[in-house]
């Protein structure tokens, strides 16, 4: 079994869950990519070393359970879980079917429970690890049009909270990562073809922000940080 930390990185396409798999990757790690469909991640584990993609859905307890441990007896236990798996429609209150809401909370929420629930004991059975939850501004307010998303994401805030205070005890860093901004995306340029370099947010910065979060000492850790362009208004 490959002695290298095992990060998870969940959520895998082509924005942040590929910057953060080349991130950790760079630093040695054994990296798990894990999406719906692994379209785009079997090409990028394949240019990874140690890397592996797992196809999970993260709203089915059964289907973690089984990449998990799948994870563990591949690549060995988790030191690391990157929990990147986020979604939502955009709509108002008078929109919404409820069912966009409901189905927010089970990719942003609940599917944050049942990996964190799934990685905790191998964290703990190495001594200690990291849980990184990218999360969103989204969070801390709900506009007009985020009736379905702000709820789910608020959800996933507090249910980060929860998890540091009870975890950073136990030698498990617990970290939020707020974006603030426009992920610089191909399909985010096709929208916003006026928009400058600067508008966006670049992917492989919020994957070394996420890796450097991992690697602060305990004795100063982080819970929540923001990520944002500089010329962002807040």
């Amino acid at each position: 079994m490959d002695e290298k930390k095992v990060c998870v990185v969940v959520g895998v396409g082509p924005g942040n869950g590929a910057a953060l798999a080349r991130r950790f990757a760079r630093e040695g790690h054994a990296v798990a990519l894990l999406a719906r469909t692994t379209g785009t991640s079997e090409a990028l584990a394949a240019s990874l070393p140690g890397a592996r993609a797992y196809a999970c859905d993260v709203t089915d307890a059964a289907s973690v359970a089984e990449t998990f441990d799948a994870i563990e007896r591949e690549l060995g236990p988790v030191h690391t879980l990157v929990y990147n798996a986020g979604g939502g429609v955009w709509g108002t209150v008078e929109d919404i079917d409820p069912a966009a809401l409901e189905g927010a909370f089970r990719v942003n929420t609940l599917g944050l429970l049942v990996c964190a629930q799934k990685a905790i004991p191998q964290m703990k059975g190495r001594g200690g690890g990291n849980l990184v939850v990218i999360g969103s501004t989204a969070s801390r307010r709900g506009v007009a049009r985020t009736a379905a998303f702000a709820p789910a994401k608020a959800a996933q805030r507090a249910l980060a909270e929860s998890m540091a205070r009870h975890l950073w005890p136990q030698k498990i860093h617990v970290a939020l990562i707020i974006v603030d901004g426009v992920v610089d995306l191909p399909r985010t340029r096709a929208f916003m073809k006026d928009k400058p370099d600067e508008f966006f947010i670049a992917p492989d910065a919020v994957a070394d922000t996420a890796f450097r979060l991992t690697a602060q000492d305990p004795s100063a850790w982080s819970f929540e940080v923001e990520a944002r362009p500089f010329r962002e208004t807040w």
